[in-house]
């Protein structure tokens, strides 16, 4: 994979390359941001760099050493034996009670998620694919242990191994604790690249051991030409989609599927609004159990749905167009009902769906999460 497969993030692209030329490559670097940004293809594509292009500059033939043509060709099938990838994993029925998962078990689907749509997926893509949508994904013990054999190996190409970690937050404390000794005492030439969007959430031990990159929302524009430049749609679809990808290109790609999660989603916040303002408890408890009966990650992702829609909604009492990102049907039915969302509930409302977001994913009952999250939005909408 290429620097220029990956959507804008200049400047965090030249900071990578300049640290590497200048000879002060740090052994590990985190890369955090919010989801959908291109944390995780730049670190693919550094990581490429690293194995690939970073040692033509020093003066290597590209054309008629052997060797560095069939690096190419691993690097383009993200084969090369001197990248590693860790990232959360589940447990499968078929797997005895003392195995503990690792990233290993599940190469094959990584491989094919990847390679097939890119580095652009998310996580509810990633439990997808390896058939558990319905449990919490972990970085296990198990895959400190053999990341620790890997990369105790002689790099087989004689250059850098280059480890890369999707979502270290993720990691028990077991695993966290060893990976923290790898990373104080690092295999020579081994480079690690952390790919966070809860950075706060590591061990702050590891925290400091690492340089932090922070990589930003895409600017508008750059969404709207990728969208138009690489999906071919139009200069006016793409200019509204770019709106309301909010710095995402995950969030872009979803608004061009038809039928998305979030066309779900809205639906689901009408009927749980419509329902609490009735005070039709029995209801409410109903939408609760479907809500209940989705995947952990995706609870979440409602969740976080909800705050961005309450916002928008209480925005758009503002009246003002520029201040707005929500789709036509969003703000359909946010003219009736942005005057419920005020000042006075506002803030316990983001407090309320917060702590929701931290029960599931503390694995709290979802039914009695979601039950007690309509009841309390029943008494919020009263406030004035």
């Amino acid at each position: 994979m290429k620097f220029d497969e990956v959507i804008g993030q200049e400047e965090v692209k030249e900071r990578l390359l300049q640290m590497t030329r200048e000879g002060r490559l740090p052994h590990a670097i985190m890369l955090c941001g919010p989801q959908g940004v291109g944390k995780k293809a730049l670190a693919v594509a550094f990581a490429c760099y690293l194995l690939g292009e970073s040692r033509y500059e020093t003066g290597e033939s590209r054309n008629t050493d052997l060797a560095s043509r069939n690096t190419e060709a691993m690097l383009r099938k993200l084969e090369h034996p001197d990248l590693h990838f860790t990232y959360p994993t589940i447990k499968l029925p078929s797997m005895s009670s003392d195995h503990k998962p690792v990233s290993d078990d599940f190469a094959k689907e990584w491989h094919e998620l990847l390679t097939g749509g890119g580095p652009y997926f998310t996580m509810d893509e990633w439990m997808t694919a390896m058939g558990g949508e319905n449990q919490q994904a972990v970085i296990t013990a198990g895959e400190s242990e053999d990341l620790v054999r890997k990369l105790s190996l002689k790099s087989s190409q004689g250059g850098y191994k280059v480890s890369i970690i999707w979502l270290p937050e993720r990691m028990n404390i077991e695993c966290a604790n060893k990976l923290l000794k790898l990373i104080e005492e690092p295999p020579q030439q081994t480079v690690f690249l952390m790919v966070s969007e809860e950075p706060d959430q590591l061990l702050e031990t590891i925290r400091s051991r690492v340089q932090r990159i922070d990589v930003k929302k895409l600017p508008a524009e750059t969404i709207r030409q990728a969208l138009v430049e690489r999906r071919g749609i139009s200069e006016e679809q793409a200019q509204r989609i770019s709106r309301l990808a909010n710095g995402s290109w995950l969030q872009a790609l979803q608004e061009l599927q038809v039928g998305t999660e979030n066309e779900q989603f809205l639906d689901l916040y009408i009927s749980l609004m419509r329902l609490a303002y009735q005070r039709k408890i029995r209801d409410l408890r109903k939408w609760s159990e479907v809500l209940a009966g989705f995947g952990r990650e995706k609870q979440k992702r409602f969740l976080n749905y909800f705050l961005r829609m309450t916002r928008e909604c209480f925005v758009y009492n503002f009246q003002d167009s520029q201040l707005v990102y929500m789709t036509e049907a969003e703000e359909s039915f946010a003219k009736n009902f942005a005057r419920f969302v005020n000042e006075a509930n506002i803030l316990p409302i983001y407090d309320l769906t917060n702590r929701a977001i931290r029960d599931i994913g503390q694995n709290a009952n979802a039914k009695i999460v979601f039950f007690d999250f309509t009841l309390q939005i029943i008494v919020l909408l009263l406030q004035k």
